[in-house]
């Protein structure tokens, strides 16, 4: 029997990322999303625990880093629109990772499997619109996608378990290494979404 997907989790899940990607775009500041993103991502490689209490904080921290590829947009429109989670060999060549990231999506499925499908769900959603009722059709929402997804692992569209420890991710030129970063442990407090500030 095939797993399901939590589709009031996954609104849910949206409806946060979507709020605190939209704080962070303001065109006085065009780099703050970047550096907000840059900071939880290291964060989450250091910890993915924090995902158990926050897991809002993956579907923004790879907000515009999935490629999903034209073949697989019916198929997660299907699973969407009918609640069925993909299982992992489906889902991996459904989605590719920005090669910078394959480290955190590796630590990620590590963690929780699930919840690494559930925000591409998520992020599946902020790209294409709410699921339509005919299959193959998708309504594009208005993302800010200007093509800047240069650094896919487009081998085969997909990252897999054998190429996880390959040569896509140069750990030698990792710039999420807290190592010279004085503060680090302070790095919590950068990072809050809206309905943590005080109201």
């Amino acid at each position: 029997m095939a797993a399901k997907l939590n589709l009031k989790r996954i609104r849910a899940l949206q409806t946060d990322a979507r709020e605190n990607i939209e704080s962070y775009l303001d065109p006085e500041t065009p780099k703050a999303l970047e550096q907000y993103t840059a900071k939880m991502k290291a964060v989450l490689l250091r910890d993915p625990e924090l995902l158990a209490s926050l897991p809002e904080y993956l579907p923004v921290a790879l907000y515009g880093r999935v490629k999903f590829v034209p073949a697989a947009i019916a198929k997660w429109q299907h699973w969407l629109s009918t609640g069925t989670a993909p299982d992992w060999d489906e889902f991996k060549v459904s989605a590719a990772f920005n090669n910078a990231d394959i480290e955190l999506v590796k630590a990620i499925r590590a963690y929780s499997e699930s919840l690494l499908i559930e925000s591409c769900a998520v992020l599946f959603l902020m790209e294409h619109g709410d699921i339509s009722s005919k299959p193959g059709q998708s309504r594009v929402a208005g993302s800010d996608d200007t093509g800047e997804q240069d650094d896919f692992n487009d081998d085969n569209d997909s990252y897999t378990a054998e190429n996880y420890g390959g040569d896509d991710y140069d750990s030698d030129n990792d710039q999420d290494d807290d190592t010279d970063e004085p503060g680090y442990d302070n790095q919590y407090d950068d990072i809050r979404f809206n309905r943590e500030k005080p109201e």
